[in-house]
């Protein structure tokens, strides 16, 4: 049994370590990554499946349109902080760490709904499909960068520029939360992990939104 968790040790040492100079278990490390985007995944699609079907559902999408709909969105805005705050709060406490993250997630999915409604469908699908792949790209770009150790320090005209900054700001921050989620976020921080890189996609994809429909 020692010789096999000694050669265990081992191979997770050359094989399995995320960054030089990693200190704790490997194995944990990983087990915690799959947590946070596991939980992100939900997250994701749950904001997918309720902005879709608030764009797809005619008299949701006219009703969003109109003044009262307007009067839903800045109450989701407002339960999006409140839940926001209460998730910090309650972060470490089961099951209320889920019950919050859902009503959470729910109210921020009903203000990219809102969000998307007022563009055109390809500017959505275009925001979207670019989201994912500067996702994707940038997550893997920090995963290959902490292996080997490299540090980092990326409408209307007026739209079309906050937008890009926006795109610069949260590509960053996706970054920086991915090296976070790496390194030093701890075991027991998978709801502020995910958290927080749910907030770094919705806010690329919004900011995508806006510089895509600048010119409308």
């Amino acid at each position: 049994m020692a010789i096999f968790y000694g050669k265990s040790d081992v191979e997770l040492g050359h094989a399995g370590q995320l960054y030089p100079g990693m200190m704790e278990n490997p194995q944990m490390r990983w087990g915690f990554i799959r947590k946070v985007y596991s939980i992100l995944c939900m997250q994701l699609l749950l904001a997918f499946g309720v902005s879709l079907a608030m764009f797809l559902v005619h008299p949701v999408r006219e009703f969003m349109r109109t003044s009262n709909g307007l009067y839903v969105m800045i109450a989701a805005i407002i339960l999006t902080f409140v839940f926001l705050i209460m998730m910090f709060c309650f972060s470490k406490r089961h099951p209320w760490d889920y019950v919050i993250l859902f009503l959470f997630t729910i109210a921020l999915s009903v203000m990219i709904g809102a969000a998307c409604i007022q563009n055109k469908g390809e500017d959505v699908l275009v925001s979207a499909g670019l989201t994912l792949v500067v996702t994707l790209g940038l997550t893997i770009f920090t995963f290959v960068a902490a292996k080997r150790g490299i540090v980092f320090p990326m409408g209307s005209l007026r739209a079309q520029v906050i937008g890009c900054i926006g795109v610069l700001v949260y590509s960053g921050y996706i970054i920086y939360d991915t090296d976070n989620l790496i390194k030093r976020f701890s075991y027991d921080e998978y709801m502020e992990a995910a958290m927080c890189l749910f907030l770094d996609i919705i806010n690329l994809f919004l900011s995508l939104l806006l510089s895509m429909g600048g010119d409308d």
